[in-house]
């Protein structure tokens, strides 16, 4: 029965996507070390950021509970078919924000300092797109969090100049992120002008969301490849740039104004390969040195 329920809720918070967000705290995390950091760190570092998007994504479902019952895309996810209670959701929301202060605690008291300000986005952005239809790149800063809280786990310091990498990654996850989520929020868009909820795709038009997305997503390359020439980073890492750049152009391929039918490909799988490669060529590039 344990298992069952905590499968249950791992399919509904879709913990296997932690893969988009957490090779970037990895990076933030090497970046700021100059290294490897030792396991000390990794350990809770990764710790965090399980924690966080545990919470982020619980926290969205049941907050967004009654809005999903009446949307057909979402009305069978766990909550809304009955296989979860939203009791369990909100336990699990908060034992997971419970771990992550533990884990801030753990890691400097600077990163415990800034807890409450990443708890203030972890709650918040769900609530965003009932008055802001800049909620996608609210969500894209949120996950953005996440290299910034891993330089600040291995620094122990808020703000300097060469601090400024990890700003750039910062940015890069936010347009990338909330591209991607401009992409899927165009499937939405009819019921979320029912709802009167609000985002780009139902204020400017899906053919525009889609061509901002892909702004979006060259400004993530812009920004990686800003961050690749301030470390000096050799070939690998510019291979994987370009590796990167051509996953963007086939993601934007497989979604059309008049077809939506691959977002799911598009949002799920590329975006996966995309963060894991970005990680493997920075990796190797920062090993060959």
């Amino acid at each position: 029965m344990i298992f069952s329920r905590t499968r249950t809720f791992l399919e509904m918070i879709k913990f296997e996507h932690t893969v988009f967000a957490l090779p970037f705290a990895y990076l933030g995390m090497v970046f700021a070390a100059g290294g490897w950091p030792g396991w000390w760190k990794f350990a809770w570092i990764t710790v965090a950021m399980a924690a966080a998007r545990t919470a982020g994504m619980s926290l969205n479902r049941l907050i967004d509970r009654h809005i999903d019952a009446r949307n057909p895309r979402t009305a069978g996810r766990p909550i809304q078919s009955g296989r979860i209670a939203p009791a369990a959701v909100a336990a699990g929301a908060v034992l997971s924000l419970a771990v992550l202060a533990v884990a801030a605690w753990m890691l400097n008291p600077t990163a415990f300092i800034l807890f409450p300000g990443a708890l203030v986005f972890l709650v918040g952005y769900a609530y965003t797109k009932r008055f802001t239809w800049l909620s996608h790149f609210i969500l894209g800063f949120t996950d953005g969090l996440a290299p910034a809280g891993a330089w600040v786990a291995i620094t122990g310091a808020f703000w300097r100049f060469d601090d400024i990498p990890a700003g750039l990654l910062l940015f890069a996850l936010t347009v990338w992120i909330g591209g991607f989520d401009l992409i899927y929020a165009c499937q939405d868009v009819d019921f979320d002008k029912r709802e009167g909820l609000k985002s780009i795709p139902v204020r400017f038009g899906v053919p525009f969301a889609l061509r901002l997305a892909q702004w979006c997503h060259a400004l993530t390359v812009a920004s990686l490849g800003a961050v690749g020439a301030w470390f000096r980073l050799g070939w690998p890492f510019w291979i994987g740039l370009a590796i990167i750049a051509a996953l963007f152009v086939w993601e934007h391929s497989l979604v059309k104004p008049d077809d939506l039918s691959k977002v799911d490909m598009a949002f799920f799988n590329v975006n996966g390969y995309i963060s894991l490669t970005i990680f493997a060529a920075t990796a190797l590039a920062m090993w060959i040195a």
